[in-house]
This record gives structure tokens, sequence and C-alpha cells, in this order.
């Protein structure tokens, strides 16, 4: 036997407990098929306003603005006047989520919409998110046509609409929730959690926005 082997040898006979191949496999298949629920913090199991209210709070404290408004129609306003206070072009990426699709972007006739994955020249995008982490100020995205994962990236400024009926108070009911809506073994090819723009130190620790992605994330959430 190798040094390497009697090593493994080792590890394995620490790690089965004494028990067989057949033993360690039903183990190992009844966590995947029941797996424990962890320590969730009790920060974010709040009723649904205080839920919403704190999911606004600590995105604020990751440097993303936050508005609310009442209604999905009221959307396409709120991106308007985040773009004129930015002094920015009033040209915005959209991917074919049909919630954003059935938004009222005709009574906005300002605004260019342009559809389908960004290309590296868009200022804004426009996401709707899965979910919202109300612990830490988290939006939680799936990728796919509907919501382009470029958009997420690429533009300097992504606004992510979001609604309040999503807005979980943990990251493990997020979780739970993508598991529920796509099925066991189908997960979306990515899912994104952003928190606030992007940013990065240096050596003298000086932040820097927008260094691997958005400099700006504006946050709408609906409800």
């Amino acid at each position: 036997m190798s040094p390497r082997d009697a090593i493994m040898t080792k590890i394995r006979g620490a790690l089965a407990g004494g028990g067989s191949d057949e033993a360690r496999r039903s183990a190992v298949e009844t966590r995947l098929s029941r797996p424990p629920k962890g320590i969730i913090p009790a920060r974010g199991q709040l009723d649904d306003e205080a839920r919403v209210e704190l999911f606004c709070e600590m995105a604020r404290k990751v440097t993303a603005s936050v508005v609310r408004v009442r209604s999905h129609d009221r959307v396409p306003k709120a991106v308007g006047e985040y773009l004129r206070a930015k002094n920015l072009p009033s040209s915005i990426r959209l991917g074919d989520d049909r919630r954003l699709k059935s938004m009222p972007w005709d009574k906005h006739r300002s605004i260019e919409v342009k559809r389908g994955p960004s290309d590296g020249f868009d200022e804004t995008g426009v996401s709707h998110a899965f979910a919202g982490v109300a612990e830490t100020g988290t939006v939680a995205m799936t990728s796919g046509k509907e919501n382009p994962t470029t958009i997420n990236f690429l533009p300097e400024h992504h606004i992510v609409v979001v609604d309040a009926k999503d807005i979980a108070g943990d990251l493990e009911s997020v979780m739970a929730r993508v598991r529920r809506k796509f099925g066991k073994g189908e997960m979306p090819r990515t899912l994104n959690l952003i928190t606030g723009p992007s940013r990065s130190g240096d050596i003298e620790q000086k932040i820097i926005l927008g260094a691997h992605g958005p400099r700006a994330v504006h946050l709408i959430v609906v409800g």
C-alpha cells in the first residue's frame, strides 16, 4: 500500500464510522432528499411591512438607492425620474420578462426601450428580480432570456424591480423558492445574488464603485 492509499484509507475509515459503503450511500441519499435546515437569523423574521422596510434599509447601507411604488404601472415613471436625476440618456435595456413587458412604457415615449441581452454599450439596464433578501438588502436574479445576466453586469446603471411580496426574510427562504419554482435538477444556469453596486478596495482600502459591474444599483420596490 502506498503512503497515499494509507492516508485515504484512514480518512475513509474516520468518515465511515465503521459503516459499509451501502450504509454511507444511503445516508447521503437521505440527506440530499431531506436536507436539514440550518440556523436562520432572527433579524429578517418580521411581518410583511417590517420585512420590506428592513430590505430597503439594508440596501441603502450598501449604497443602493431605493424607491417604493404602489403598482407595476408606476415603474416606468420611476425609471424616467431616475434617468433624469442622474442626467442619463433616456434609453434602457430590457429582457423579455413578462412583468416588465406588461408595464405602460408607451405612455413614457421619451424613454427608448431596447430589448434583449446587453451588448456592453448600454448606460442603463432594467431587470426584474426573482426575490429579495431582507436581512442583507440582496436581490436574487435568475438567468435566462427574461432577465439576461448581461444586464446585471454590463450597464453602468442597473435598475432592479422587485415585488414586495417576493422579499423574504433570509437567503435560505429564497433558495427554497428557487428549488420549488424550477424543480429538482432544473436550477437556472446562473443565480446571481446582488448586494449593492460593484465595488473593490485597493491596498489602501479605498472603495472603488463599478470595478467589476454597475457603479450604481437602483431598486424599485413594487407594492
